[in-house]
């Protein structure tokens, strides 16, 4: 009888005092990011390609298995540029320092221009892949991300009853500090 009352008060005593020693299980983050990479302007038959880079912000929550975010844009190509908004997902492997993770995000092109056709870019959706690592330095409130992201909007303009597809693909490095 005295062994049962005993493993119930151990067992109610971990469950008031572990709560209270325990570190969070998410936390909330602000970065921002700068790729360099290319963007390909399909239009029928015929394609572009020219150097690009990109500049962001991001805010989110990163939990144990997985990331979610809102993030800005902004692409730039010599003759394309572009804002875009959007809703990103990552999925993050288990791991220590480095963590591999894979990402997938929905949004919105909601402004650009291509000044060698003279048009303005139509709002139209956007979607992209990510897949990269996470530094995580244990004493520093900050972790950075090392990507290679592919970003597709379709239909983004209409001339001549041709409406070309973009295709912005690049590396990128992120710097997140953690709330």
């Amino acid at each position: 009888m005295k062994l049962k009352t005993s493993i119930i008060l151990c067992a109610a005593a971990m469950a008031t005092t572990a709560p209270a020693v325990a570190n969070p299980v998410w936390d909330l983050y602000a970065g921002a990011t700068i790729g360099a990479g290319a963007e390909t302007v399909f239009a029928d038959d015929k394609n572009e390609t020219n150097a690009a880079q990109s500049f962001g912000a991001m805010f989110g929550v990163d939990l144990p298995a997985f990331r979610i975010e809102a993030e800005y844009n902004y692409l730039s190509e010599t003759d394309l540029h572009a804002h875009l908004g959007m809703l990103n997902a990552y999925f993050k492997m288990p791991s220590t320092v480095i963590k591999p993770y894979l990402g997938l995000g929905v949004g919105l092109m909601f402004g650009g221009e291509n000044e060698k056709a003279h048009v303005d870019f139509d709002t139209t959706a956007a979607y992209q892949g990510m897949l990269g690592v996470t530094f995580d330095p244990t004493a520093l409130p900050f972790k950075f991300d090392i990507e290679g992201r592919a970003i597709y909007m379709p239909d983004v303009y209409k001339v001549a009853d041709i409406q070309p597809d973009i295709l912005h693909y690049e590396a990128r490095i992120k710097i997140r500090y953690i709330f």
